[in-house]
């Protein structure tokens, strides 16, 4: 996914500057009073980009305004999801296991985010943990929240984290390594009341 995006932000990028060169250069060639071909949109520092008539062409029709509007509604709609777009993390969907005989399997990310979270959550003092995979289907990286409990010590969570959930998820799918990044947070809880 994050390819995918990379490209067409990329491709759109390209075409929005092109357009932005093309539709420039055409305006800076008239007013310099360039010599132009005759199908040259403008033709000198006189003429003007939209006549009084090509701007007044559709006011009185009824349809006008409601076309107008629908299609910048959509082209903010647009620019919103692709802004939006820009700040979501894929998350991989699929990792490459090799079996050893030459072919590889495919695990789902889902799958091994589940058994992760789920050895996880089993450590001591560790309330709730979330996994989410990313990076390349024969190179994945983890993301782990874990939420500890109040009497948790975040050192012996992480080594635990290290040396068991993670440990599984290396040898269980024959990656060399596995990168992770944790983040851990306390649980809030009430405060005991003491007699």
């Amino acid at each position: 996914m994050r390819v995918v995006l990379r490209r067409v932000n990329r491709f759109l990028l390209g075409l929005a500057g092109l357009l932005l060169v093309v539709g420039g250069g055409a305006v800076l060639a008239a007013a310099l009073d360039l010599s132009v071909p005759s199908w040259w949109p403008w033709s000198g520092p006189s003429d003007v980009l939209l006549t009084t008539a090509q701007r007044q062409r559709w006011r009185d029709e009824g349809w006008w305004w409601p076309v107008v509007i629908a299609v910048l509604g959509l082209v903010v709609l647009l620019a919103l999801w692709w802004l939006l777009a820009q700040f979501r993390r894929a998350r991989l969907a699929e990792v490459l296991v090799d079996t050893g005989d030459g072919e590889a399997a495919i695990l789902r990310g889902r799958a091994l985010e589940g058994v992760l979270e789920a050895d996880a959550t089993a450590q001591e003092g560790v309330a709730r943990a979330k996994v989410s995979l990313t990076g390349r289907r024969t190179a994945p990286r983890t993301r782990v929240a874990l939420h500890l409990e109040p009497y948790a010590s975040p050192g012996d969570a992480l080594t635990t984290l290290s040396a068991q959930a993670l440990a599984h998820a290396r040898t269980s799918t024959g990656l060399p390594a596995l990168p992770t990044e944790a983040r851990l947070r306390a649980v809030k809880h009430r405060a005991r009341r003491v007699s």
